[in-house]
C-alpha cells in the first residue's frame, strides 16, 4: 500500500491588486517592483474573508480531485501565519465548514515553509497509524491583514491564497509520494522576519499599534542570502538521498517569494529553466500557500503524471527552510 497524493486544490480571492494600483498608494512604480521582485499583481481577500474561508475553497477542489468526501478525512492540517483567531485553531474552523466530523485538526506555523512541514507530519501520521487513511494538508494565508500598506518595501510583496493537498493510502500503489525530506530551523535569526508585537512577549498596546508593530517587518538583504543558501542545501540533500539528478525532475517548485531568489536557487542547483515553475508574477509571496498554488496549477493542467518527480523547497520566518521530493 502506498501513501500518495490523491488530489490538489487551490483558491485565490477575486480582487487583484496590480503594481499600477500600488503606485497610487505608496511611493513606488511598476518598473521598480517588477525589476526587484518579478511581481506584477497579487490577489487580496475581502474584509469578510478569513483564512479558513480561503482554505475551504481550496479544500473543496482537492477533495473533489481526490474523489473522497470530507467524512473520509482522518486529519486536517493547516499551515498559516494568519489564523482566523489565536484559538481555536483554523483547521477546526475548516472542519466545521467541510463537515469533516471524523478528522482531528491542528495548525502548523512555520511561515513560508509551512506546507513542507505539514506534508512531512501528515505522511508520518499516515505511516505510523494503520487506522488513518486520508490527510488534508493546506497552506492558507491572508497576508493582506498583516501587511503595512504604507511601507513600500514590504507591501509590494504579499498576497492572499490557499493551496491544498490530499495525501492518502491507496492499495493500487507500492510507493510513497513523499520520497525524501530535509527540514531545518535556526532560531538565532528570529529578528530578520517577524511581527514584533501581538504575542505574549510583547502584547498589543496602543503604543505598539501606533508604531505599526502589528505588521510584517523584514530585513530583506539578510533574508535573501540565507534563503538561497538554505534552499539550495536542502534541495541537494533530498536529491542525494533519493539518488536522483536534477535533470530527472519533472518540475522544480521553489517558494514564490521573489523572482531573483527563485532564479538564484535554480542556477546554483543547475536546474534547467524550463523545469522551474514560476507564478510569482501573478500572486506575489503567499507564504505557506505558495507551493500549494503551484502544485495545483500544474496538476490541474495535466502536467504531472504518476511517477513524475517534483522537488519542492521553501524558506521562511523562524528561520525555517527545507525541501521535499515528491513522486507523483
Amino acid at each position: 500500500m502506498g501513501i500518495i497524493i490523491k488530489g490538489t486544490g487551490s483558491y485565490v480571492p477575486e480582487k487583484i491588486l496590480t503594481n499600477k494600483d500600488l503606485e497610487a498608494m505608496v511611493d513606488t512604480n511598476d518598473e521598480w517592483i517588477t525589476t526587484r521582485t518579478g511581481i506584477k499583481e497579487r490577489h487580496i481577500a475581502s474584509a469578510e474573508q478569513a483564512t479558513s474561508d480561503l482554505a475551504y475553497q481550496a479544500a473543496l477542489k482537492a477533495l473533489a480531485a481526490a474523489n473522497i468526501t470530507a467524512e473520509d478525512l482522518d486529519v486536517i492540517i493547516i499551515a498559516t501565519v494568519t489564523p482566523d483567531k489565536f484559538f481555536p485553531n483554523t483547521a477546526c474552523f475548516l472542519q466545521q465548514k467541510l463537515g469533516a466530523k471524523n478528522a482531528f485538526c491542528f495548525d502548523i506555523e512555520a511561515a513560508c515553509s509551512g506546507l513542507l512541514y505539514s506534508l512531512e507530519v501528515a505522511n508520518s501520521l499516515l505511516s505510523a497509524n494503520k487506522k488513518y487513511k486520508n490527510a488534508l494538508v493546506i497552506g492558507a494565508e491572508k497576508l493582506s491583514c498583516i501587511t503595512n500598506w504604507e511601507d513600500r518595501n514590504t507591501c509590494v510583496l504579499f498576497g492572499d491564497g490557499a493551496g491544498a493537498v490530499v495525501l492518502g493510502k491507496d492499495d493500487n500503489f507500492d510507493y510513497n509520494s513523499v520520497v525524501a525530506t530535509d527540514l531545518h530551523a535556526d532560531g538565532t535569526y528570529t529578528d530578520l522576519l517577524q511581527i514584533p508585537a501581538g504575542g505574549s512577549r510583547t502584547p498589543q498596546t496602543a503604543e505598539t499599534l501606533a508604531q505599526g508593530m502589528q505588521y510584517t517587518h523584514m530585513q530583506g538583504r539578510e533574508v535573501f542570502k540565507l534563503a538561497v543558501g538554505g534552499m539550495v542545501g536542502a534541495s541537494k540533500k533530498v536529491l542525494e538521498d533519493a539518488n536522483l539528478e536534477a535533470s530527472q525532475l519533472k518540475k522544480f517548485i521553489p517558494h514564490q517569494a521573489n523572482l531573483r531568489i527563485i532564479e538564484a536557487v535554480a542556477q546554483r542547483l543547475d536546474v534547467d529553466d524550463d523545469l522551474v515553475y514560476k507564478n510569482v508574477f501573478r500572486y506575489g509571496n503567499t507564504s505557506a500557500s505558495s507551493i500549494g498554488l503551484c502544485l495545483d496549477e500544474l496538476n490541474s493542467a495535466g502536467e504531472l503524471k504518476r511517477g513524475d518527480y517534483v522537488l519542492l523547497t521553501a524558506f521562511g520566518s523562524g528561520l525555517t527552510w527545507g525541501a521535499v521530493l515528491l513522486k507523483w
